[in-house]
């Protein structure tokens, strides 16, 4: 009874926690909403919105971000909840960013391949590793369909897609119906598992954590494999 009575617990503060961040990505459209970041602490909870634009979270003298903290306190089952705003250094690289950016040109009339291929562009030129834009919905026609525009590596499952894949989702709003719009970013600093540093005898650095990889060879003849 008890196990049921965590699960609970625990289901019920993540469903909370979703409801947080709809109700943020609403109200901060304008200031292009990149991510939230939940957690707990002693003196409460600590809620910290991504934005692009932070003033436009803000408000002038603090307007706008005192409403929205009055609405989590009034709205949600939250302990008494803080919120702040962070700036997200490059839009470009963060997929729930570019996934609005993509509804928002959909909806302004954009034709569907330049709005897929325009992402994917702004996303490699940014420097990422990889990017991958998925659009579904009814693009020309009545019938459903699924687009995907693709650069660079992706990770599709796995604890790779997992840590190193940065994810984003919004949904276009247009007369034949919605557009769902997928972005998913491989980080530029992301280090894949086929990938290794090979140094010569002694000229190996210190290992900066339990994770990386070191090979020693005796000569430049010698081949090393590595199974991706």
């Amino acid at each position: 009874m008890a196990g049921n009575t965590t699960i609970r617990r625990i289901i019920n503060r993540n469903v909370e926690r979703h409801l947080v961040k709809e109700f943020l990505i609403d109200n901060t459209k304008r200031a292009g909403f990149g991510g939230l970041d939940i957690r707990r602490t002693p003196q409460g909870t600590e809620v910290t919105l991504k934005a692009e634009r932070p003033g436009l979270v803000i408000g002038r003298k603090g307007k706008i971000i005192n409403e929205l903290q009055r609405r989590l306190d009034d709205e949600f089952n939250l302990d008494n909840p803080k919120l702040k705003v962070a700036e997200v250094e490059d839009a470009a690289l963060n997929a729930q960013i570019m996934a609005q950016k993509l509804s928002s040109s959909l909806e302004r009339g954009w034709y569907f391949r330049r709005a897929g291929h325009s992402t994917v562009v702004s996303i490699m030129d940014a420097g990422a590793k990889g990017a991958l834009v998925v659009l579904s919905g009814k693009l020309t026609g009545a019938r459903n369909r699924t687009e995907k525009f693709i650069a660079g590596h992706i990770k599709y499952c796995g604890e790779t897609a997992l840590q190193l894949m940065d994810r984003g989702y919004s949904v276009a709003v247009k007369k034949l119906g919605t557009i769902g719009c997928s972005v998913a970013i491989m980080k530029p600093d992301a280090v894949l598992p086929h990938e290794i540093t090979v140094y010569a005898k002694g000229e190996a650095p210190l290992m900066d954590s339990e994770n990386t990889e070191v090979v020693e060879v005796e000569s430049e003849e010698t081949i090393v494999e590595a199974e991706a």
